[in-house]
């Protein structure tokens, strides 16, 4: 666990989930996808129950290529960020990862704080030694987080995201761990 003071005075407490946070995880997940078109998933399209969310967060302790953080102000969840690195052996060094932070604490830097503690994460383990991300291609903000942090553009995938009726692509990036 990590306690971070942010610029507005307030703590940010950054820790592992647990099963025990499955509730809060998914209320914090459906207020998430109401606020904000960069998911992949939007208002009623997440449809896991708490004892799948149990499950999964479970899941996820269990191995030592994966991790699910959770960001909290005041005992709130207010983000998120996640790693599942591949399931054999010659992919295990590697994975995908996924953030989100609810809108009212956006420009806080808890994104910066929630990657730099994931990265932290994955290094520490030894097994991963590189990290991929798709950002949709008109999230600036996200997109700029990720090149101060290090990760470079390595490719593009086009209408891959379709909101409303309109397509959006999306950027892959990619950091390598030394």
């Amino acid at each position: 666990m990590k306690q971070i003071i942010l610029k507005t005075g307030e703590t940010l407490k950054i820790r592992k989930a647990k099963s025990e946070d499955a509730q809060n995880v998914l209320n914090f997940t459906n207020k998430a996808c109401g606020e904000t078109d960069f998911l992949t998933f939007g208002p009623g399209e997440f449809l896991l129950t708490v004892e799948q969310e149990q499950q999964f967060l479970e899941s996820i302790d269990k191995l030592n290529n994966a991790v699910y953080l959770v960001g909290e102000i005041d005992g709130q969840i207010i983000g998120t960020a996640s790693f599942v690195g591949g399931s054999r052996p010659r992919i295990a060094h590697t994975g995908e990862f996924g953030m989100c932070i609810l809108k009212e604490h956006w420009g806080k830097g808890i994104g910066t704080e929630l990657l730099k503690y994931l990265m932290d994460y994955t290094r520490s383990t030894g097994i991963i030694r590189k990290l991929n991300l798709r950002v949709r291609a008109d999230n600036l903000p996200a997109i700029h987080l990720y090149k101060k942090l290090g990760f470079a553009e390595c490719g593009r995938i086009t209408r891959e995201v379709n909101v409303k009726g309109k397509f959006h692509d999306s950027i892959l990036m990619e950091y390598e761990i030394e």
